[in-house]
């Protein structure tokens, strides 16, 4: 039996501000292929299942605080922690993207951009593949679950009822990206050196027989050896890339 509702409905609320604030910028759940009414039941769903764990966590902070400004200061501060949470898995699935776009450039498969699946946003086929590719793969391996043990430990290491240091959530997010960079530079680091090889030998020819169009001869070339290497790589990169996921949370 609830004794207290109005304290009940402000500590649902509490949670639903940090678990909302997370699912808005979580890559997959805040694609625009998914409507704003399910990721809003969701955000409630998951609030109602991480409640009962932290009610003796949140309701001594959020008791006797309704109509006070304390009450919305704290709501400010769940949601900016929550956006955070949401942004370090983000940053990461876009530096897929990222690889995806510096492979398609450096083995010459340049064609105009289509349509992203995920978002509503023109992207380089290739790069389009593989971000498709790498989140459905997380989805598969429940990387959620990861995001969510990450938020019910974050109230520990951040309580609730203070604000966040902005200083500390940047150096976050900057690490977040410096690793993410560092990464995606790895995986895609085959095809930039083949890339460079091929670029440098070819440009060796044209010194040698300048009057050869070797762009036009040498682009079919590129474009074939890039394919090849990616089709003996492209399982190992998905892979390397869902199983550096969790470290991101853990750092």
């Amino acid at each position: 039996m609830i004794t207290d509702p109005e304290g009940t409905v402000l500590a649902l609320f509490a949670a639903f501000c940090r678990i909302g604030g997370c699912i808005m910028a979580l890559p997959g759940f805040s694609s625009a292929r998914l409507s704003v009414t399910t990721r809003l039941f969701l955000s409630f769903a998951v609030s109602l299942a991480i409640l009962p764990v932290l009610w003796d966590t949140i309701y001594p902070r959020v008791q006797g605080t309704a109509g006070s400004a304390g009450y919305l200061y704290l709501v400010v501060a769940e949601l900016l922690i929550g956006t955070m949470y949401g942004l370090i898995a983000r940053f990461y699935v876009l530096g897929l993207q990222f690889a995806g776009t510096v492979i398609g450039m450096t083995i010459g498969l340049s064609q105009p951009s289509g349509a992203d699946i995920i978002e509503d946003t023109f992207e380089n086929p290739l790069a389009n593949m593989l971000n498709f590719s790498g989140l459905m793969l997380l989805f598969m391996l429940d990387f959620h679950h990861v995001v969510f043990q990450a938020l019910v430990d974050s109230y520990a290491l951040v309580p609730l009822g203070g604000f966040p240091d902005a200083q500390k959530m940047l150096i976050t997010l900057t690490d977040t990206l410096a690793e993410t960079f560092m990464l995606m530079l790895r995986l895609a680091s085959p095809f930039i050196i083949f890339g460079l090889m091929f670029n440098f030998s070819i440009g060796l020819i044209n010194k040698l027989a300048p009057q050869i169009p070797v762009f036009f001869i040498s682009t079919p070339y590129l474009l074939i050896g890039g394919l090849l290497l990616l089709y003996f790589s492209i399982a190992a990169m998905i892979m390397q890339f869902a199983r550096y996921f969790p470290m991101i949370y853990e750092g």
